[in-house]
């Protein structure tokens, strides 16, 4: 077997430096006053080619994202950081009144996601029943429960799944990938629908009054207290952000093992997970401090420092989709593409019954299928007061994710048991 050729940078500043020259490209050539950069950028909005760009260093092996840290950097110190700064600066009240619909959207995706799994296992077995008919840790069934657990909840969720259907090592390393390339190809697309939100809005005849609304009040305050940033108001921001990153890091190094030491059940939900308390911990930070001065800082421009934050969020994730993977499992990816066609089919009736906007399906969606990872960051495409939205959902799916999985595991093993190959 052919060794794999070592990738042409593996020195993390350089991949930091290119992963911040391709984000700089993007937004320079975007504010370019020419007809061809703004045609070009009103098709393929900036979020989208910072989260594809990155995706070519591993395309062409200049860059092995599994062997690189800027991912486990980026999501454990900027995220967090970005989230408070990003919560301290919104109107959670007026967040709070844009209603049910929120809520009733990422639901409805968590069923999406249910009900995708067994339906999709069903298609397969008609189209792969050579596939399907494997028995043991490495049936593909049991893989798809790793899945579930990841599209509702996350990564503590995929584990605690991996474990309790004892799903074997090569079945899930197989469904790591359908997991990895299936959800970044649908995030490119919600990427690329915030461009078209009003447009889609229009087809949905759905009420983005809530919405408008709240971005409008976020967009005045921040213009009443704009300000130029002297170099106190940036240290001041900074120790924020990354000051309230580190207290969440105390949090969530403290409660994830004194809740798996402790109390089991809650374990069992996921909430073992350092991750999961670090999210917690900073959101509940920065929802502290919306309520005080700090806020004000907005006009400084704490906004945009998250906002930075979460672009470089969204390189990292970028540069881990290894489009190349859908040829290596090609039935388990069409299995995986079957799952989320449903989840998708599942938002867009629902949002047109309820009238939901372009918003409220694509947090909803990934909200799920992302988690606190990639919500925030849909949800700041749409504008940065809307952050909150999206990783206070995220956190409710770390919370349904494994029973949820579970459940839906229980089905398809159901469906195994009565024999649905052919």
């Amino acid at each position: 077997m052919e060794a794999e050729a070592a990738p042409l940078f593996s020195n993390d500043a350089i991949i930091m430096g290119l992963l911040a020259a391709l984000l700089g490209l993007v937004f320079w050539t975007s504010s370019l006053d020419s007809k061809l950069a703004r045609g070009f950028y009103r098709v393929f909005p900036p979020l989208l080619l910072c989260y594809f760009l990155p995706s070519l260093l591993n395309l062409f092996n200049i860059v092995d994202p599994e062997a690189s840290q800027t991912y486990f950097v980026a999501s454990r110190y900027l995220l967090p950081a970005a989230l408070v700064l990003l919560t301290m600066s919104a109107d959670l009240p007026a967040t709070f009144r844009l209603g049910p619909k929120a809520l009733i959207m990422f639901f409805t995706g968590t069923v999406g996601v249910m009900i995708g799994g067994p339906l999709a296992l069903l298609v397969a077995s008609w189209l792969f029943p050579d596939v399907i008919g494997v028995t043991g840790p490495d049936a593909v069934w049991r893989g798809m429960t790793t899945l579930a657990g990841s599209w509702i909840g996350g990564g503590a969720n995929q584990a605690a799944m991996y474990e309790f259907f004892s799903v074997g090592g090569e079945v899930y390393s197989a469904w790591i990938a359908v997991d990895i390339i299936v959800a970044n190809i649908w995030l490119a697309i919600l990427l690329l629908g915030v461009a078209n939100a009003k447009r889609i809005d229009r087809a949905l005849k759905a009420d983005t009054g809530a919405v408008d609304a709240l971005r409008r009040k976020a967009d005045e305050f921040e213009q009443a207290h704009a300000r130029i940033p002297d170099l106190k108001d940036l240290m001041v921001i900074l120790a924020f952000g990354l000051g309230a990153m580190g207290l969440s890091h105390i949090i969530a190094d403290i409660m994830g093992p004194w809740v798996a030491t402790h109390a089991p059940g809650l374990a069992d939900l996921g909430m073992a997970s350092g991750f999961f308390w670090l999210m917690l911990s900073a959101t509940i930070i920065g929802v502290s401090l919306s309520f005080t001065k700090a806020r004000s800082l907005t006009g400084a421009g704490s906004m945009k420092v998250g906002s930075v934050f979460i672009y470089v969020l969204v390189a990292t994730i970028g540069m881990r989709m290894d489009i190349t993977a859908i040829f290596r499992n090609t039935e388990f990816f069409l299995i995986g593409s079957i799952w989320m066609a449903i989840h998708i089919s599942l938002l867009l009736a629902v949002a047109s019954l309820i009238k939901a906007p372009t918003f409220f399906i694509a947090v909803g969606s990934t909200a799920n299928i992302g988690g606190a990872a990639s919500a925030p960051v849909v949800a700041t495409a749409f504008h940065p007061s809307l952050a909150p939205v999206g990783v206070l959902l995220a956190i409710v799916g770390y919370i349904v994710g494994t029973w949820a999985a579970m459940l839906t595991g229980y089905m398809m093993m159901a469906m195994m048991g009565a024999g649905v190959t052919p």
